[in-house]
């Protein structure tokens, strides 16, 4: 039995996802079995899948359900001690699950640990960005407020999942969160503060489900402050907030952008968080509406991508002037 399940879901992501498969096959770290639950794709996955010659990999389709459904399934088909969620398109370094594993070998009472993610497109070239998530230990505030967790970084100790429960199929947006806020309220989080996981952002998504977000994001809120303590409750505006400002940017991102509506969403978090108008955050979001309205998204996803280019540049430039320094 292998110690870590590797759990790959994927849904018409043949685009990425030999590269994505790749990343695991190298880990340093190898005994592991490799669970891909392809969710209904439509692009031949499982014609490329049963090509590649692995002894770990386990290939199981099932008809479209949705990315809780397909966790779900590799979780119950999972038999190592860790399990480990990684997204279709996105990549690890291949010491990422090795330094997981040693975390929680030596911590026996932290129930998740996740890492850094670098950002890159979806060319796989690095932006520059690191997101740096740094709090740890019993966090369960600062999850509810806002959630730092990538799934495709998150390495969690089974029999804790068995405890707190698995993904909640009837939510179609943010169903990790909701996972996390459940750990936290009863393990000990910890973080690898190296950037382990290749995050991939995409500027193409057509989602319009504005009202199904708002729902969810809803039902995730009330149910994390069901049992809080009173003196918690305060943080739920916060966290109402953050949501709000998290649909007002997926308004512009869409392909084809809503500027009333993310409006709309952005004057909502302000109602319930006003000391978010400024934050980094809030101030990056009036900056990227502002120039997408003028220019237009296609533009604006150019102008950023020159713009990552030169940070990469500059980043590279004195990385090696230090190792240059060093020597």
């Amino acid at each position: 039995m292998a110690k870590v399940s590797v759990i790959i879901t994927t849904f018409n992501s043949m685009r990425f996802f030999p590269e994505t498969l790749a990343s695991v096959l190298r880990q340093t770290f190898s005994d592991i079995e490799v669970i891909v639950v392809d969710d209904g794709s439509s692009d031949q996955i499982s014609d490329w899948i049963t090509s590649v010659e692995d002894s770990r990999i386990v290939f199981h389709s099932q008809v479209n359900e949705g990315v809780s459904s397909a966790r779900n399934k590799g979780i119950n088909l999972a038999r190592g001690e860790y399990i480990a969620f990684l997204d279709g398109d996105d990549l690890w370094v291949p010491t990422k699950l090795e330094k997981q594993v040693s975390l929680l070998d030596l911590r026996q009472e932290v129930g998740l640990v996740h890492t850094w993610l670098a950002l890159m497109d979806e060319s796989s070239r690095l932006s520059g960005r690191v997101m740096k998530p740094d709090v740890e230990g019993n966090i369960w505030q600062e999850i509810v407020e806002s959630n730092m967790i990538a799934c495709s970084s998150v390495m969690v100790r089974r029999t804790f999942l068995d405890a707190v429960g698995t993904f909640d199929p009837q939510l179609l947006v943010a169903e990790d969160w909701d996972l996390w806020i459940r750990f936290a309220a009863s393990y000990p989080i910890s973080v690898i503060k190296e950037p382990l996981v290749q995050y991939r952002i995409h500027h193409s998504s057509k989602s319009k489900r504005y009202p199904e977000m708002v729902k969810d994001f809803r039902t995730i809120i009330e149910r994390a402050f069901t049992s809080a303590p009173y003196e918690c409750l305060p943080i739920r505006n916060r966290s109402y907030g953050r949501v709000n400002l998290c649909i007002a940017w997926k308004c512009i991102q869409a392909k084809e952008p809503d500027y009333e509506k993310s409006a709309f969403f952005c004057q909502q978090a302000l109602c319930h968080y006003p000391n978010l108008r400024f934050s980094c955050e809030f101030l990056s979001f009036c900056v990227a509406s502002r120039v997408m309205k003028i220019v237009g998204l296609d533009s604006y996803v150019w102008c950023l991508s020159l713009f990552n280019s030169i940070r990469r540049f500059f980043s590279q430039k004195s990385s090696l002037s230090n190792l240059i320094g060093n020597s």
